[in-house]
């Protein structure tokens, strides 16, 4: 962003600052805001609580090697919720950031993290899902469970010293967006960084996703269209993987995430290329907060298009509620479902 939008729009403490709350006809939107942000946030916990929640109390949890990815996912936009979300409420009312520069950087390195692993994760998510389809005869042995907990680990360590940089470095004010009230680390002095970073976050992420879900959708609609296939045993297992509501729910899981995000990228690539700010209200606000959001749409998708996490929920709650008897009830449902 240009040095004139940034001073416009950045700056955790400068001095003389005016408060939004000092406005008597900003007073009603600043609320409003931060209730926005408050519900969100109050969301996004409650929601990844019960998709980690369902899973581990779920024995049927490593009969998929991709509900590993989506417990991976949910602690990811659990921790977006514990700790980006709640620091903008108060910045909302205020319209400052008051809780020093060194939180605010720290704020803005977790968001970014945040968002590289769950970008590397729908890439391995896309990956499980080809193999799937690539290799249905030998995918239990190609996918084992202990793999996809070392992608995993692989995945967050990685994400954690990618982003790590620009932490780091030597620019002492943070960046505080009046606008959408959250902190961001100082990508525009480290071009060069910022690019790699791009190329090497998105690069394979994008070129994966949609790589693997072509070939996917490909092979569904040659299994349609009745292709013929010799090898009867490929082809029955080929048929059984196909079938899978995984592939439907984790695409959607997918482009419900890009399409929750693009139109920040949108506007703000547009910003950057005309070197003009786009003077509409509660823009900014809202195109982050979109993107933010899409923490708490993966439980209704699951919900809406996994059985089997449908499955692990009615669990939980038998679970919870009768406790024992529950569990037993719960097990009960499992083998029911398994035959």
């Amino acid at each position: 962003m240009p040095a004139k939008m940034m001073n416009a729009r950045g700056g955790a403490n400068g001095a003389g600052e005016v408060s939004v709350a000092d406005s008597p006809l900003a007073t009603f939107e600043s609320l409003t805001q931060a209730a926005v942000i408050a519900v969100m946030g109050v969301a996004i916990v409650v929601s990844n609580l019960l998709i980690i929640a369902a899973f581990l109390n779920f024995k049927g949890l490593s009969n998929e090697v991709i509900n590993y990815y989506l417990l991976s996912l949910a602690v990811a936009d659990l921790l977006c919720g514990l700790l980006v979300v709640p620091l903008s409420v108060y910045p909302a009312i205020t319209g400052r950031w008051m809780f020093g520069d060194l939180m605010c950087r720290l704020a803005g390195y977790v968001e970014v993290t945040l968002w590289s692993v769950s970008v590397y994760t729908f890439m391995w998510i896309s990956v499980d899902r080809y193999l799937a389809v690539r290799k249905p005869l030998r995918y239990e042995t190609v996918q084992t469970r202990t793999r996809s907990q070392c992608w995993m680990v692989f995945t967050w360590i990685s994400a954690a010293m990618l982003c790590c940089p620009p932490l780091l470095g030597y620019k002492k004010d943070a960046n505080f967006d009046k606008e959408t009230f959250i902190c961001m680390l100082d990508w525009g002095t480290t071009y060069a960084y910022t690019a790699t970073l791009g190329i090497l976050v998105l690069g394979p992420s994008v070129i994966s996703i949609v790589y693997n879900y072509f070939y996917i959708f490909s092979m569904k609609r040659k299994l349609h269209s009745g292709v013929p296939i010799h090898d009867k045993e490929y082809a029955t297992a080929l048929a059984e993987n196909l079938a899978n509501p995984s592939h439907w729910m984790s695409f959607v899981l997918v482009s419900v995430f890009w399409l929750s995000w693009a139109p920040y990228a949108g506007v703000r690539m547009y910003e950057y290329v005309t070197n003009q700010e786009i003077k509409i209200p509660m823009l900014h606000f809202g195109m982050v907060w979109l993107g933010i959001m899409n923490s708490f749409w993966k439980i209704i998708i699951l919900i809406s298009l996994s059985p089997q996490f449908r499955l692990a929920l009615r669990i939980l709650c038998l679970t919870a509620c009768c406790r024992t008897k529950g569990r037993l009830q719960a097990e009960l449902i499992g083998m029911d479902n398994d035959d």
